[in-house]
């Protein structure tokens, strides 16, 4: 207990001693607190018993009843043995003549209004002068409470504090920073007369002299524009706005650290909805925006919510001029801001930012290493596809690429800086066209074959053929080597998992890349043209389309059956009964392909990244029905810029009889082969055909109508290098349940923007007390496919849409969508290592874009 309350008790304690029974008037309810503190250690009859010092005492309380006091004391005061007995009347003035109780009081004594100012001098001379006591006794607004927070505090060298009670804080800085957001102690602080010790407090501590105004409001607007000015001009490297100098400046390193830790409690959680608001309105007073300071010249800490902005403008400046370096030390050192955690939108600027940082790095790094690849198609592959070591494959530049084009698309144009954007287009565009030329150059040197790789035309004997039954094979139109990487790295949790890199078929379009994946193909395999149409044969079966290739496929494989991924995922009893008993399963995804062949280019990524996930979610579907060993690969790859080719990057279609004309390829007999073009025989391409291709022999397209950035037919790394993913899935694939594992708080009704946040806690279910820290996956799902992926949260990117939250510690992430034609969505939390459901929504969200 604290000392006043050890002071009154002694007080009590001694009349009990003497007199056995004290009755305790308290006309104006100042000891309510007292008797309210007091703990009951037994019991006398019905009465509980506590400490009054070294006594011990039956409490009776009154409460109304004169007569229910004397019937409650009656039984321990009315014998020759009188127990000790203290009776409290709150808000009773003593009556000398009529009180009910005056044989009480004879039989013991009387304690009338004792003074608490008076019990609270005596108290306070330990530890406060006379003259400070003398100020504070006579101020008759001060209680209980008030007295024995003053008796409490050991700041005894800062003199009385009245304004540490009314907090309930005993550190000044917190204490000043508490009053500047809330103004909820305002009467309180001016009826006990604590606006004095306001002022002096304030300039104790920061240096601030305020004047005599008694208006707490503006003393908090001025004290407010103090800590966030000085804030923001100690963090600066050059000099300060004007209107930021005609604030007063710090004087000493006390008052300077005392600032920074006002401000950086001002934006803790607790406080951050009013420090956003109280930061803004300084902002527009002092007339602060981006054209105020150069980014260059702003600290660490962002005071502001113009900092950020300002800083940001300044990478992409750097960016744009070829700096990259100073760039990422630039926003490794801001990237975490106040105001970036508060909006998604800002979030994935910055996280845009990184990424341009991080292609402009793997750009030098990859160029660095093309240069030392030798003449060996294998060896180009291999540098392409490696995952091990510090030089790491050349793939994650494309990674990189794909993950940045699908933030961009939307971001803001006003967010971005062009000649940014720009500059790390034109770097990968540079890399991918030397990897390109070079590695044409050095397969066709090789005889357009490369040792020591799979040959997609070998997948099925060698893979699928092997595989125990019943087995599901998974093609996913255009899936190139990076997104395959990715897939792998997904479906690690799910069972045993490996990755190796095949070679697609020349030319790499879907219907040579398809056919080349069927039953035959490895023992007999062309493409050719009949009735002027292209399409490849097996074993004397000419296939130019996917329903003449299920046709073969039947034929080939008794019983085999078929299904688009989006049946799979949706799990429909139909699809269900279909695929059940089926000893061969082939699951085919078209969504890459259809997204960059006829989606817009600026969401195209969007889409074909959440094909990751799809693939994923079936293979638990299958797993349910008892397909353990699944093969996922892909009919060929693509290349995928940020812009649509130039005119220069556009080259003439070579003459002769054509029979099929791509961006990437053209397949015919005769003609010219075109500068910056390369032709090759279908006999050299082990085809039993007069036709010929013809590639250009860079990152070029044929001039054959469209504007798509979108191409493959190619010879390019990116177009022939395919991912085969062998797996055995563990268990029965069924998503368990985890009931309140996570909490979710959207904090909106409705998505109205592609990018948007939830707050994601751990549940009561994740082990109360001795919850540790657990790794989810957050996802937004509509009919059973992945709508919007989990892309960043207040802590920076997120890898693998893998979150971790700390047990007591909400935390923000924010999505991005991938299908913005879906009308509703269903946010689910998983358990990144199990899939096991912790959270799904009760409702559908609704999602209106543009409202």
């Amino acid at each position: 207990m604290h000392p006043l309350h050890e002071y009154i008790a002694r007080q009590i304690g001694d009349k009990i001693k003497d007199r056995h029974v004290v009755v305790m008037y308290d006309e104006r309810n100042e000891y309510a607190a007292f008797f309210d503190e007091i703990v009951a250690h037994a019991e006398l009859g019905d009465l509980p018993v506590s400490d009054f010092d070294n006594r011990r005492a039956a409490v009776v309380r009154y409460s109304g009843s004169f007569l229910e006091v004397r019937y409650a004391v009656e039984a321990i005061t009315g014998g020759d043995s009188i127990d000790d007995v203290v009776i409290y009347l709150p808000g009773v003035r003593r009556d000398e003549e009529l009180s009910l109780l005056l044989e009480l009081e004879k039989l013991g004594t009387h304690y009338a209004q004792p003074a608490l100012q008076q019990m609270a001098r005596l108290t306070l001379r330990k530890r406060f002068t006379d003259v400070a006591i003398d100020g504070l006794v006579k101020n008759q607004a001060l209680s209980y409470a008030d007295f024995a927070a003053l008796a409490s505090d050991p700041g005894t060298a800062e003199g009385a504090s009245i304004l540490k009670g009314i907090f309930g804080q005993s550190d000044t800085t917190t204490l000043i920073a508490s009053w500047i957001v809330d103004e909820s102690h305002d009467a309180e602080i001016q009826a006990k007369g604590a606006v004095d010790e306001l002022q002096r407090t304030v300039e104790a501590r920061l240096g601030l002299r305020l004047s005599d105004e008694p208006a707490l409001a503006r003393l908090r607007s001025n004290v407010a524009r103090y800590v966030l000015a000085n804030e923001f001009r100690l963090d600066l490297t050059g000099e300060a706005p004007s209107s930021v100098t005609s604030v007063q400046a710090t004087t000493t390193d006390s008052h300077e650290k005392a600032v920074r830790k006002i401000a950086e409690s001002l934006r803790e959680i607790k406080h951050a909805d009013a420090y956003a608001k109280l930061a803004d309105q300084i902002q527009g007073d002092l007339g602060l925006d981006e054209r105020s300071v150069s980014g260059a010249g702003l600290g660490s800490i962002d005071t502001f919510r113009f900092e950020e902005r300002a800083v940001v403008r300044e990478c992409f400046r750097l960016m744009a001029s070829s700096n990259a370096a100073s760039a990422r030390t630039l926003s490794d050192a801001r990237s975490h801001s106040f105001w970036i955690e508060r909006d998604p939108a800002r979030k994935a600027v910055w996280e845009a930012c990184r990424l341009m940082l991080e292609m402009d790095d793997l750009a030098r790094r990859v160029e660095g290493t093309i240069s030392k690849a030798n003449g060996k198609a294998e060896k180009w592959v291999d540098r392409y596809t490696r995952d091990q070591g510090e030089d790491r494959g050349w793939y994650r530049l494309d990674q990189a690429q794909r993950q940045l084009e699908t933030l961009l698309a939307v971001i803001d144009d006003d967010d971005l800086d062009e000649k940014a954007v720009a500059a790390i287009r034109s770097a990968y565009d540079r890399v991918a066209r030397k990897m390109a030329e070079g590695f044409i150059k050095v397969y066709a040197y090789a005889g357009w074959t490369v040792p020591g790789v799979t040959h997609q035309t070998a997948i099925w004997s060698e893979f699928v053929a092997k595989q125990r039954k019943p087995v599901a094979l998974v093609i996913v139109d255009a899936m190139r080597y990076e997104i395959g990487v990715e897939l792998a790295a997904r479906l690690e949790k799910l069972g045993e998992v490996k990755l190796v890199p095949a070679i697609s078929a020349l030319p790499s379009i879907t219907p040579v890349g398809m056919a080349a994946l069927l039953p035959g193909a490895s023992s007999s395999f062309s493409v050719v043209e009949k009735n002027g149409k292209l399409g490849s044969l097996i074993d004397d079966n000419f296939m130019h389309n996917r329903e003449s290739r299920l046709q073969y496929l039947q034929a080939k494989v008794p019983g085999i059956v078929t299904a688009n991924l989006s049946e799979v995922v949706a799990w429909s009893s139909v699809t269900k009964k279909k695929i059940t008993g089926a000893q061969v399963v082939v699951v085919l995804s078209s969504e890459i392909d259809g997204a960059g062949e006829s989606t817009e280019n600026r969401y195209a990524r969007s889409i074909m990244g959440g094909v990751v996930a799809d693939v994923a979610r079936a293979l638990q579907k299958l797993a349910t029905i008892g397909i353990e060993n699944a093969v996922i690969t892909a009919d060929h790859g693509h290349l995928f810029f940020g812009s649509e080719r130039e005119d220069s990057m556009r080259l003439e279609a070579p003459g002769g009889e054509k029979v099929e004309l791509h961006r990437r390829c053209w397949i015919g007999r005769g003609g010219a082969t075109p500068p910056g073009s390369v032709r090759v025989s279908g006999a050299k391409l082990g085809y039993a055909s007069d036709l010929d291709v013809v590639l250009p022999a860079s990152v070029s397209v044929f001039k054959s109508g469209g504007d798509l950035a979108y191409h493959h037919g190619g010879a390019s790394l990116q177009e022939l290098v395919i991912p085969l993913i062998t797996i055995h899935l563990k268990g029965d694939g069924v998503q368990k349940v985890e009931k309140n594992a996570v909490s979710v708080k959207p904090g909106f009704d409705a998505v109205t923007n592609r990018i948007f946040s939830v707050e994601i806690a751990l549940g009561g279910g994740s082990g109360g007390m001795f919850a540790e820290a657990r790794r989810v996956r957050p996802v937004a799902i509509c009919d059973g496919r992945e709508v919007a992926a989990a892309k960043m949260t207040s802590n920076g990117a997120i890898e693998d849409g893998v979150v971790v939250v700390e047990p007591g510690k909400a935390i923000n992430v924010a999505f991005l969508l991938s299908d913005d034609q879906v009308k509703t969505l269903k946010i689910q939390v998983l358990d990144a290592d199990t899939d096991a459901v912790l959270y799904a929504s009760p409702e559908a969200i609704p999602v209106r874009l543009g409202v």
